[in-house]
């Protein structure tokens, strides 16, 4: 076995883009540098750091001050490297197996298995003697099933390992609904979808049985090649429930939620308040006053949008869940079905506060003799007319006197017909209804149409902009923190709230502070770094926090900054009525196109198959859920009628 001093002293290659490499670097120039092809190492861990050092020098990755004719010499080394790698992995045989595998630290455990199947070992060496070596030396059949050359060679063993093994399914959930997987699961060719549903069904049924794996098979799509059908996946519903339910037993948790109340005397339109007496209790007490004055039609709508804050100063809906949103550890800990809408503590605080606003407001909008839905129909049938000479649209509210399973039913079909109104008004720029009668079909949100060109900024696939995002505003950032009094919570507010001179960054800060300056991001002054253009920063920022950003929103100064990021590959745009992430949100609570885990609201009301369970209470949350939908999507037609009026007005006066 290695020493510790020499094992933590070994080169790892992690990928071209790990933090780790400048710390290896060093190292492997010394050891590229004393290779000597004729004299190759002889013990199988320092030919295993050689593996990692040749991915270093394959990626160029050396040491900053390296002289470029040393750089070249030394990446010219990595054909040798490669053979000298490739003739020791293929001398090993049944007589050493057994020994070689001992002798490696299992940090290096992935490397050998990949060159002991690059070189055809498990070829050579019957599964009787490779497999009991492996297990004795520590090695999981997760970790072997990542080998696909391991895998065919020894078929039906890996089989028999892997059913009698307590937690295999997990291994199946990873490799067919695990979003982002540590490493890709081989299975065996005899491994059938019988065997799958087999180890399935026992793992559900199982004391092991983890919550987080369970939860992804009862959200998981339909899957023949695997054994998912709708029962299995009711019965790892069933068993989730029970085993949330236990967790809840043995752990209480942390109190968080949130309160709405309406005051008499209050004169501020909101104030909020976070008790933390028991927890974290966010508090919002509204003005009776002003949501009295604030009551006409265009009022109540703008309660939504503004006071009650459904969408942002870009008109974009602060409902979805944003992948900024996310935590360090909500972003690492558990699991994420390939399939799955993720969402977090941010996005169910949100959609908790939303829902109680629209539970509140429609009670006191009630107690003035005002009934939200038919301020909606007003906006289709009278304000769309009046101010934007858009006719034909209809809207009709429920009635008072139906159940709210009905009420439910009624609102997600209307709210599906005023959609496919929008669409055919965008398409065409008038709104036919014999048209309408014979090509209405089921909304797809993300492909609704909009009045305007290029309506939304987006980043571009390139690696350059993804990096200067993370650079700028990842809580994960290098160059967010150099020392107690230099700290922030991303680099931009660094940037904004401290001075910052170039000198005060570390040395293995300024690199990324270089780069991000020769790219135009940031500029050093002298005296301290700073941001070069606040335009430029607020799209990024956009880009950062919601996915995108509402390019006719922005100032005139903005457009132009947006049309460079387009030029240099950093941004593109799109046209639609919602972004990305907003039609990611309304098909997550309302259908099953590109998710599997939401509620399915839309297809399970208007297809009649809600659940026995299902009571009044139930059904009238559903009908909050259907409101807030229908406002939300109220707020963005009204965005795109009003910037398309804008803009046609300045087309005609220029």
């Amino acid at each position: 076995m290695i020493g510790q001093e020499d094992e933590l002293e070994r080169v790892r290659f992690y990928g071209a883009h790990d933090l780790a490499s400048g710390w290896h670097a060093p190292r492997v120039a010394e050891i590229a540098d004393r290779f000597d092809p004729a004299d190759p190492p002889k013990s199988v861990m320092d030919v295993l750091e050689l593996h990692n050092v040749q991915q270093y020098l394959q990626h160029r990755m050396l040491p900053r001050s390296c002289p470029e004719e040393d750089v070249e010499r030394l990446v010219a080394l990595v054909p040798q490297i490669r053979s000298a790698v490739a003739k020791f992995f293929g001398a090993v045989d049944g007589s050493n197996f057994a020994q070689l595998v001992a002798d490696v630290d299992l940090e290096y455990g992935e490397d050998l298995i990949e060159v002991l199947g690059r070189s055809k070992a498990f070829e050579r060496i019957p599964s009787g003697s490779a497999l009991p070596a492996l297990t004795s030396a520590g090695f999981h059949v997760g970790q072997l099933l990542t080998n696909k050359k391991l895998v065919q060679a020894y078929d039906t063993e890996m089989r028999n390992e892997l059913l009698a093994l307590p937690r295999g399914a997990e291994l199946l959930v990873r490799k067919y609904l695990e979003k982002d997987p540590r490493g890709a699961i081989q299975l065996p060719a005899s491994f059938t979808p019988a065997d799958c549903r087999d180890l399935l069904e026992r793992y559900i049924d199982s004391e092991d049985a983890n919550l987080n794996y369970v939860r992804l098979i009862a959200s998981a799509n339909d899957n023949a090649q695997i054994g998912i059908d709708a029962k299995l996946k009711l019965r790892a519903k069933r068993r989730a429930s029970e085993l949330n339910a236990k967790l809840f037993e043995e752990n209480k948790g942390f109190k968080t939620g949130c309160e709405v109340s309406i005051s008499d005397d209050q004169d501020e339109p909101v104030r909020l308040k976070v008790d933390t007496s028991e927890g974290s209790i966010r508090k919002y007490v509204y003005s009776k006053r002003w949501l009295e004055v604030a009551s006409s039609n265009a009022s109540v709508l703008n309660n939504f949008q503004h006071l009650f804050e459904f969408a942002d100063q870009q008109v974009l809906l602060t409902l979805p869940s944003y992948r900024a949103n996310f935590g360090v550890l909500e972003r690492t800990m558990g699991l994420t079905g390939t399939t799955e809408y993720k969402v977090g503590s941010n996005f169910q605080a949100a959609d908790a506060r939303t829902l109680l606003q629209t539970r509140m407001y429609r009670q006191f909008l009630l107690t003035q003799e005002v009934d939200l839905e038919r301020v909606i129909a007003w906006f289709f049938q009278t304000y769309l007319v009046e101010e934007f000479g858009a006719t034909g649209f209809s809207f009709a509210p429920s009635a008072g006197d139906r159940s709210y399973l009905q009420k439910v039913r009624h609102l997600f079909a209307e709210m599906e017909s005023v959609a496919n109104q929008f669409t055919l008004f965008a398409e065409n720029g008038e709104l036919d209804r014999d048209l309408m009668t014979m090509s209405a079909e089921q909304v797809r949100y993300k492909t609704i149409p909009s009045l305007l060109d290029g309506k939304y900024l987006y980043p571009s696939e390139s690696e350059e902009i993804a990096g200067v995002l993370h650079l700028l505003f990842s809580d994960q950032s290098r160059l967010k923190y150099i020392d107690e009094t230099l700290r922030a919570e991303n680099t931009v507010k660094l940037l904004l709230t401290r001075e910052v001179a170039y000198e005060d960054f570390r040395e293995y800060q300024r690199p990324s502070v270089d780069h991000l300056i020769q790219l135009g991001v940031l500029r050093n002054t002298g005296t301290r770094v700073q941001l070069t253009n606040m335009e430029q920063t607020l799209i990024l920022s956009y880009f950062n926090n919601t996915e995108a950003a509402n390019y006719h929103h922005l100032s005139i100064t903005g457009r132009v900054e947006a049309d460079a990021l387009v030029a240099r590959g950093w941004a593109t745009r799109r046209s639609s009525l919602f972004t990305d992430a907003e039609g990611d949100y309304f098909n997550y609570f309302l259908n099953k196109v590109g998710f599997s885990n939401g509620p399915n609201l839309r297809n399970r009301y208007l297809h009649g198959s809600q659940t026995g369970a299902d009571d009044e209470s139930t059904h009238f949350n559903t009908y909050l859920v259907a409101l807030r939908l229908i406002t939300a999507l109220v707020i963005k037609i009204n965005d795109d009628f009003c910037l398309a009026n804008v803009n046609s007005s300045t087309t005609e006066r220029s």
